[in-house]
């Protein structure tokens, strides 16, 4: 397994006391090569999830293996792919990705060279010379994930990595995204909001309910034939029977967190 999350819960203390319990105990499983999807709705810890994997916090209880091995410290076989990008407004598209490499030790010369080559992966081969302003949305993310695969990690963690973009950016950066993940099968944790996306990308989705003391509620198998055009399938007779039945435990807990009840309230 790359990434065991066993009894894993979260709490907090309180500026005036008490605890805060976010998730209760759950167990979580994603196999090597596996693409994994976290779907529910905000504020149910998700994120949490993945920063226990990323090493980024501990687990209130429980432990988090990482392809067998107890996490102590940061996840050094994760690369993370955050909401946000963190890129260095004052670095060229190509230094940006090129230290990544630079601070592992790698030279100069093979780390422009490697990351001339991620960014052609990416489509980026002739931006190498723009800084982040001189870029668009989606060439920032673009930028931001060839920041993350050049290090070459066993596992890819991504935190709602396109939900800033635009619709038809956001469908061109998923079928970016299992293109390259379909070369070597990496495994994968995708937290999401978006159902149609969890479904179109993924091997299996795991939904949560709605916090406090938030748990996995079910789990669903993807058997939709690889490789996928992200366009495509969402037509498909399986994916309408699976987005149905995926919503319809997901759906309550959507109006939970809006504090909605009615069958018109979603």
């Amino acid at each position: 397994m790359a990434v065991h999350l066993a009894g894993v819960s979260v709490a907090y203390g309180l500026a005036g006391g008490g605890r805060y319990e976010a998730v209760q105990p759950v167990d979580l499983l994603v196999r090597d090569g596996e693409f994994v999807a976290l779907l529910g709705p905000t504020g149910c810890g998700k994120s949490t999830l993945l920063n226990i994997a990323a090493g980024l916090m501990p687990p209130s209880s429980g432990h988090c293996d990482i392809f067998g091995q107890k996490l102590l410290g940061l996840n050094a076989k994760a690369g993370y792919l955050f909401q946000q990008d963190a890129l260095m407004p004052w670095k060229t598209a190509q230094d940006n990705v090129s230290i990544g490499l630079e601070v592992m030790g790698v030279s100069r010369a093979e780390a422009v060279a490697r990351s001339k080559a991620m960014l052609a992966r990416v489509g980026l081969a002739t931006f190498g010379d723009r800084y982040p302003h001189q870029l668009s949305g989606g060439q920032k993310k673009r930028v931001a994930l060839a920041q993350v695969l050049i290090r070459e990690p066993k596992i890819l963690l991504m935190d709602e990595p396109f939900g800033p973009l635009d619709a038809q950016t956001r469908l061109i950066m998923s079928e970016l995204l299992l293109d390259l993940w379909q070369q070597d099968r990496k495994a994968v944790m995708f937290v999401t909001h978006d159902l149609d996306e969890a479904i179109a990308l993924s091997d299996r989705v795991v939904v949560m309910s709605a916090g406090p003391r938030s748990r996995f509620i079910g789990e669903f198998e993807v058997n939709l034939p690889r490789p996928r055009d992200i366009a495509e399938v969402r037509s498909e007779p399986a994916f309408h029977k699976l987005h149905a039945q995926i919503w319809s435990c997901l759906r309550e807990e959507v109006r939970k967190t809006y504090g909605l009840t009615g069958k018109g309230a979603a």
